[in-house]
């Protein structure tokens, strides 16, 4: 037989390479097919979603970016202790200070001169904006820039020059020596608060929201034109946007008496039709309204560095798209004119100590008569009190056994505010004990009642009066009949750990369409 070579195979054999059945075209080797790819329109889906996908990280880059660079930060606090953990942007109750600054530097010169441009400036608009934990109601708190407050010590961050503190001076000047974290302080120390951020923002951020908005509308009673501010109105409502928005909020003697109450008065009524404005508009829920908002705002405003990422402002905003009109509450500090100075204003008493009180205990301003009991006040010892012994506080007797209107009550005022011990005495004396007298007192954090002999069973009953807790009424060897000795712990109202929302205290809500009354003297003729 002839050898074959496994190598070789016959001509037209089956599986010899290149071979074919009769009739068939031969084959092509496997390793020399196409390979099967994916469907056209698959490919360019997936190109599509790739591009769209690099286009939209982007895009998100290029505005964090942006947004980022745009804001400016400055220090929370100047030098005051602060004794409340950070707040949580998403979940927890926010409070911020709102500013306006005065400063005319940069493109906010055409409104003042160099001297004006010089240093921190000075705050020209504050409130406290209150954002509840639910994201049910917000207050807005204005602040009048001519208030009589007293600024604690502060530190310029930038010099770490230290400023002692000032009495009986205007709340605006805070922020001129040692920056806005002074401001934050004395806000602070005004209110019992710890304000958890700041927003301050310049003239020029007025103009560019308003354009970013599409302008807003506001009403007037009359015709009006403020040569200072140049604001010119008609009578009745009118869109305003870029200068004359700035002028509405910006004129000091346009509105009510031609004082900054009246100044106060328009800012709330312009920021319920923006808040308004934005509701109706939806622009909260669109990304790009929010974005565009957002580069319009941040080119022009000074946060705490706690606040400075765009994912903590939009966070803030977010909270805020769901917050029916009705629980927008806008609130003024309750004043009068000073005593020292009626250019100037100080807090009315025990208003301003009540408004105070329902804010620090998260009342519902829009609530008027509102209670709530605050969390237990520190325990420290009064300075400067009666000494007293450990003995147990009695209890109350079920009937007196004596006449109320014979009883030596007096009424150490400690809290450090106006018109305090006034306040209680005069509660005291409507409860029967008529010969309640009062005086200051040094500063305490906490309320006492101390009893001399022979007045164990008068000092219960004065307790209850006033609902003090029988555990802080004590004896004392240096008192004569009882004394009520209040510290900041009893700083509002006449029950004891007992915060209420004052009557009229909310002054509109974003729900509200008002007109503005024109200063009679800015009335064209």
């Amino acid at each position: 037989m002839r050898r074959r070579d496994a190598r070789v195979q016959e001509p037209g054999t089956i599986g010899a390479p290149g071979a074919a059945r009769h009739g068939e075209a031969p084959c092509t080797p496997r390793h020399m097919n196409a390979p099967k790819g994916l469907p056209p329109w698959l490919k360019v889906t997936a190109v599509t979603v790739s591009v769209l996908l690099v286009a939209g990280i982007a895009f998100a880059a290029y505005w964090v970016i942006r947004l980022q660079s745009n804001i400016s930060t400055a220090p929370l606090s100047a030098g005051a202790p602060r004794t409340e953990a950070a707040a949580n942007d998403a979940t927890d109750r926010l409070q911020i200070l709102i500013l306006g600054s005065d400063t005319r530097d940069g493109k906010n010169s055409q409104y003042g001169s160099a001297q004006d441009s010089a240093g921190y400036g000075q705050s020209d608009v504050m409130m406290v904006l209150d954002i509840s934990a639910d994201n049910k109601r917000v207050s807005l708190t204005s602040i009048p820039r001519d208030l009589l407050v007293n600024v604690p010590k502060c530190t310029d961050p930038k010099t770490n020059t230290v400023y002692q503190a000032h009495s009986n001076v205007m709340i605006n000047s805070a922020m001129a020596e040692a920056g806005i974290g002074c401001a934050v302080d004395t806000v602070n120390k005004l209110m019992g608060l710890q304000i958890d951020h700041f927003m301050m923002a310049d003239f020029n951020a007025v103009k560019e929201l308003s354009n970013a908005v599409g302008g807003v509308d506001v009403c007037v009673s009359d015709a009006v034109y403020d040569p200072d501010s140049g604001l010119r109105l008609p009578k009745g409502t009118s869109k305003v946007q870029g200068e004359q928005a700035l002028a509405f909020l910006r004129t000091r003697h346009g509105f009510g008496d031609g004082s900054d109450l009246g100044r106060i008065q328009a800012q709330q009524g312009f920021l319920s039709a923006l808040t308004r404005k934005i509701k109706s508009d939806g622009t909260l829920g669109n990304p790009q309204s929010l974005l565009t908002i957002a580069d319009a705002v941040t080119k022009n405003l000074t946060v705490d560095e706690g606040l400075a990422s765009v994912q903590s402002l939009l966070t803030i905003g977010s909270r805020l798209k769901d917050v029916d009109l009705s629980k927008v509450a806008f609130v003024s500090v309750p004043t009068q004119p000073a005593a020292v100075d009626p250019n100037r204003l100080e807090l009315v008493q025990p208003q301003a100590s009540q408004l105070f009180a329902a804010m620090r205990a998260n009342l519902d301003l829009t609530n008027p008569g509102a209670t709530a009991t605050p969390s237990a006040s520190p325990s420290a010892a009064a300075p400067g009190a009666p000494s007293s012994s450990a003995a147990p506080a009695p209890s109350a007797p079920a009937v007196p056994a004596y006449d109320k209107a014979l009883q030596p009550v007096t009424v150490a005022d400690g809290t450090g505010v106006a018109s305090r011990g006034q306040e209680i005495a005069g509660a005291l004396v409507g409860g029967g004990f008529t010969k309640a007298a009062h005086f200051l007192a040094a500063a305490v954090p906490k309320t006492v009642v101390y009893y001399g002999a022979g007045y164990a069973d008068v000092a219960p009953d004065v307790a209850n009066l006033l609902g003090i807790p029988a555990s802080q009424v004590e004896p004392s060897n240096g008192v004569v009949g009882v004394q009520v000795y209040i510290g900041s712990d009893f700083d509002s109202g006449t029950k004891y750990g007992v915060a209420s929302v004052p009557s009229d205290v909310v002054k509109q809500t974003a729900g509200d369409v008002k007109c503005q009354a024109v200063n009679p003297a800015l009335i064209p003729r």
